[in-house]
């Protein structure tokens, strides 16, 4: 209930929440429930999936999201770890541990399919990334500024930097994603480019961040996979 799970034989090591930022993707939503269920489940996790949904037809704003997620996943449980998990990534290995390394802010996609199973430049950070609390807060959370697709991965490696912390990654052979939605034909026509950056993350990212985070919750139902919080 929810997508609570704790295993039954054990007492888990780690409590990992994981956070999806959502917007009418249920096909996605399907396959990866189906996948990443059973997949925790070996890890022997304690965890709880949260889907957080923005309402209306406006820009889609993926690290806001994402920050409300944090605040509202934290209300439940003193968390260990928070997941930061696209909605459509399908995780390859099941060594590939949903859990966060102790000093800084760790990368799980290091390797999807639709890069050729490399990073696509240095500072990425998206698809799937780990962080604790912690590193969350000291980061001062993701930017709330972001409308549309894109630019806020870069933002949020450089808050890491600034925050003195450094990016960690998971290593290539275990952080193997396939990515769901991914269309070859449109990817050989159009090369993926890095989105242009449009802000000034040196000068904004104490003041726009977890500290002037503003939404408003209209409500949160717990689902037999999920636990779906919708925002406006």
């Amino acid at each position: 209930s929810g997508g609570h799970y704790r295993p039954p034989h054990c007492f888990a090591r780690y409590k990992s929440a994981i956070l999806v930022a959502y917007r009418n993707q249920e096909k996605y939503l399907h396959h990866l429930l189906y996948y990443i269920h059973p997949f925790l489940q070996r890890q022997q996790l304690t965890y709880t999936i949260y889907l957080i949904q923005q309402v209306g037809t406006g820009s889609f704003n993926r690290a806001k999201l994402l920050n409300v997620g944090v605040r509202e996943a934290m209300k439940d449980e003193d968390w260990d770890c928070l997941v930061l998990h696209d909605v459509d990534l399908v995780p390859e290995n099941d060594y590939n541990l949903y859990i966060c390394d102790e000093y800084y802010p760790k990368h799980l996609a290091s390797a999807m399919d639709k890069f050729q199973y490399v990073l696509p430049y240095k500072t990425f950070f998206g698809g799937v990334s780990a962080l604790t609390p912690d590193h969350y807060m000291k980061m001062n959370g993701f930017p709330n500024t972001y409308w549309g697709d894109g630019g806020e991965n870069d933002d949020i490696a450089t808050r890491i930097k600034l925050a003195g912390m450094k990016i960690v990654r998971t290593s290539p052979h275990l952080g193997r994603y396939k990515v769901m939605n991914y269309d070859e034909e449109t990817e050989m026509q159009e090369p993926w480019r890095r989105p242009t950056s449009q802000h000034n993350t040196r000068k904004t990212w104490k003041a726009d961040g977890m500290n002037s985070l503003q939404f408003r919750l209209l409500s949160r139902i717990k689902h037999p996979l999920y636990t779906k919080i919708t925002v406006d």
